[in-house]
This record gives structure tokens, sequence and C-alpha cells, in this order.
């Protein structure tokens, strides 16, 4: 029993909502008013209130006329400008995912060259790599200390001066908190 009544109010909305198509579809033509139709006013036109009342009505006729045309260009200058923000929208998130990209590019060559660098690091005598590993920016220099092997790294450190040392414990402990390695 409920489907049938179901599916008669379903096809009453549709319907409703079909009829309220057709109105918007032709709601411009129906908004257009004619103040003084001229039979209307073939035989009133002595008459100085129907004249005046004639007059009032045609200019607000105009006046509604001319905010319909308003509101029309309004709404194409309205799309036009969504349209230009949907495309800057959609240039943006191309440009980011090429600067994601080319960054995760670089940071991949950064990560090669430090471990060619920890391998020479490695190999090196751990005076001489202290000697370079001042010279470095700190952040850089720990990055390099903290993936050395850790005998070499504690070797490196020993050689290193002291405030120098401090300075790159303390990136190397930012490095292990934040997880990079």
């Amino acid at each position: 029993m409920r489907r049938p009544i179901l599916s008669i109010l379903g096809s009453v909305m549709v319907l409703a909502a079909a009829a309220q198509g057709v109105m918007l579809v032709d709601g411009s033509a129906r908004l257009a008013a004619n103040a003084e139709p001229p039979e209307l006013l073939a035989g009133c036109m002595d008459v100085p209130e129907v004249v005046a009342l004639a007059d009032t009505l045609r200019q607000r006729s105009q006046r509604m006329d001319r905010y319909i045309q308003e509101m029309e260009r309004k709404k194409a200058e309205i799309a036009f400008a969504e349209k230009q923000l949907t495309e800057k929208l959609v240039e943006l998130r191309k440009l980011r995912q090429l600067n994601a990209r080319r960054d995760a590019g670089q940071q991949q060559v950064q990560n090669d060259d430090i471990a060619r660098l920890i391998a020479v690091y490695d190999q090196m005598k751990p005076e001489q790599a202290a000697m370079v590993i001042s010279n470095l920016p700190p952040d850089f220099a720990a990055q390099i200390l903290a993936r050395v092997q850790p005998e070499t790294g504690a070797r490196i450190m020993a050689s290193v001066e002291p405030e120098r040392a401090a300075v790159l414990t303390s990136y190397m402990g930012a490095i292990r908190m934040s997880g990079g390695r």
C-alpha cells in the first residue's frame, strides 16, 4: 500500500518541479510589463489621473526593464569571473603539483649527494673530516654526521671544536626528533 502512495507522491513532485522549470524558462517574458495597452487607454486620455497612472506604470516598467538588463549583465560578469577563477585555480593546482615534484626531485638529488659525501667522510681520517665539517653550514654538517657510521661520527665530533660540536649535536638531535635521517 505504501509503494503506490509513494509513487503517486513522487509523480506529483516531479510534475510540480517540471512546472516550476517551465515557469523559470519563460520567466523573463512574464516579467515584461506593458503599462499602457492602447485599447485600454483609448477612451481615458481625458482623465488626468488615468494618464498619470499610465505614465507612472510606463516609467516603472522601463525601470524594471533596465534593472533586469543590469542584472543580466552582472550575471554574465559573475559567470565570466567565476570561469576565470576556476581556470586560475586549475592552473595553480598544476603549478603546485609541478613544484612538489620538483622539490621531491631536488630532495632526492640532495639525499644522493649526502649519501656520496657520507661514503667519502667514512673513508677520511677523523681530523681531516672535522676540519671540513667545521666549515660547512651546521644543518648540512649535522645531516652528514647523523648518517655516517656511529664510530666515525664520534671520532669526527671528538676532533671538532667544542662550541661547534655543541651546535652540531643540537642540529643532529633536531634531525632525529623529526624522524629525518
